[in-house]
Formats: C-alpha cells, sequence, structure tokens
C-alpha cells in the first residue's frame, strides 16, 4: 500500500508539472494555452527568460518524477518552485488555491519518503 501511494503521488507530481511546463511554453510561443493561466503570475514573469528557466525546469522535474529516475533531485529543484506557487497563489491569486495545497501535501508526503537523501544537508561538518 505504501509504494502504491508513493508511485501515485510521483505520477501526480509529474503529471502536474509537465502539463503546467508545457502550457507555459505555449505561452511563451504566443499560443492560447491549453489551461488558463493566472493573469497576476503571468505579470511577475515580465520578462520571458524567467518564465522560460521555470518551465524548463518543472518539464525536466516531470520527465524525472515520471520515469521515476533521480527523485531527490527532482524533489530538490521543485522546493523553491512549489513554495514560490503555493505563496503565490495564498496572497495573490486564490483561484488555484486547493490543487495548490494538494500539491504542498503530496510534495511533503514525497519529501518524507526521501528524507534519508537529504540528511547530509543538516549535518554539521567540522
Amino acid at each position: 500500500m505504501k509504494k502504491f501511494i508513493l508511485h501515485t503521488a510521483r505520477i501526480f507530481i509529474g503529471l502536474v508539472f509537465l502539463v503546467a511546463g508545457v502550457n507555459g511554453y505555449l505561452v511563451i510561443f504566443g499560443q492560447e494555452p491549453f489551461i488558463a493561466n493566472s493573469p497576476e503570475a503571468m505579470k511577475l514573469f515580465e520578462f520571458d527568460y524567467l518564465l522560460i528557466i521555470e518551465k524548463s525546469l518543472e518539464i525536466l522535474c516531470a520527465v524525472l518524477l515520471l520515469s521515476n529516475r533521480y527523485i531527490p533531485l527532482a524533489l530538490a529543484i521543485l522546493a523553491p518552485l512549489i513554495t514560490n506557487i503555493f505563496l503565490l497563489h495564498l496572497f495573490v491569486d486564490h483561484s488555484l488555491l486547493p490543487l495548490v495545497t494538494v500539491l504542498v501535501i503530496v510534495y511533503s508526503y514525497m519529501l518524507f519518503h526521501y528524507r534519508r537523501n537529504f540528511r547530509s544537508i543538516f549535518e554539521k561538518k567540522p
């Protein structure tokens, strides 16, 4: 049961970020996105290179999660992105707050499962 929940969480996060990343590239290329995006969030990306970097990282992490490779690396890269997305929807645009809250809970579960991979970050070095 534990493995099923972990795989479901991994696939859920991977699909969310794959769809969000591809949707962002449609915005970059001037096409109509297939999922409505937040106008408040798009105002923050005044320069296209920021959006390109973020969406590229989202797609990269989605591919890593969906292929079940380098999961701790993908979780480490996604940490600031998920934090930023959560804070944006908490304080600026509440439209996707329920989805983002579920995303944070699922991400926290995965982070808890892979906590041993991050222990060395918090060790005091001589």
